[in-house]
């Protein structure tokens, strides 16, 4: 785990004060933020800070009114999602995130639907090794699943396209708390070790951070402070910061 922003791996996604919203006054004003390969960086805050709408703009489902983003250093501000897709992002909607009336097969095989056709058995397989409790339901229907099984099915979808680059939208909305640790603590875990960049915002801001490198802190729209997981982890006037209280003086970068 990074100690310092020097620790960190060199980024592939760069977002640079963004200002975005849905029209009218920003939802979101000068947020900065960035995930490395092999890293975790996730973004947390109080509900209503901002954090899915900063993750929409990133992955092109809205359009941002100021700043920058770059993937592997071209940018990509204002590009739609489809178009960011082929460049090597991956996106998890918190909903709708697979289709229902299809097996998990075939959800799988949706998602490389970029391939070559004689590509996608050998893709399919590579995500089975990083999701291996996939294999086991590849003839039931998304419709029969487990809510954290349909997620880590998301998961593997988002996958078949090889991403450099992975958003999480709230994976462990509405799952039980011993659920939501296995998506975190597992799925999450595993796609960094597999080399992926993976920007989280998660509500679940404990689980998050135990398994985070880098964090921010979004509160009202602003990022308040970031830094290493595990020091933003362990302060104790977090709950405040949430709360948009002054945060005290300590070694992460306060906003």
């Amino acid at each position: 785990m990074p100690t310092s922003s020097a620790d960190r791996p060199a980024p592939i996604l760069i977002a640079e004060s963004v200002t975005s919203g849905y029209g009218g006054a920003p939802v979101i004003s000068d947020v900065s933020v960035q995930a490395g390969r092999g890293e975790i960086a996730v973004i947390i805050g109080a509900n209503g800070s901002g954090k899915s709408t900063l993750l929409k703009t990133i992955v092109g489902q809205i359009r941002p009114t100021g700043g920058r983003i770059t993937l592997d250093g071209e940018d990509i501000t204002g590009r739609d999602t489809a178009k960011l897709v082929r460049r090597g992002m991956g996106y998890v909607p918190q909903l709708n995130d697979v289709f229902y009336s299809l097996s998990v097969s075939e959800n799988l095989e949706m998602g490389g639907y970029l391939l070559p056709a004689n590509e996608v058995a050998a893709r399919r397989e590579r995500v089975l090794e990083i999701l291996p409790a996939l294999r086991d339901m590849l003839g039931r229907d998304a419709s029969k699943l487990s809510g954290g099984e349909r997620k880590m099915l998301a998961i593997g979808r988002s996958l078949m396209l090889n991403p450099t680059f992975l958003a999480l939208d709230e994976p462990t909305a509405n799952l039980s708390p011993k659920l939501a640790a296995s998506i975190l603590h597992e799925q999450v875990r595993q796609l960094a070790d597999a080399g992926v960049a993976v920007l989280l915002v998660e509500q679940r801001a404990t689980l998050a951070l135990e398994i985070a490198g880098w964090a921010y802190v979004l509160v009202a729209g602003r990022v308040r402070l970031d830094g290493p997981a595990a020091e933003i982890g362990a302060r104790e006037d977090l709950g405040e910061i949430f709360l948009g209280e002054e945060p005290a003086k300590s070694a992460v970068h306060t906003r």
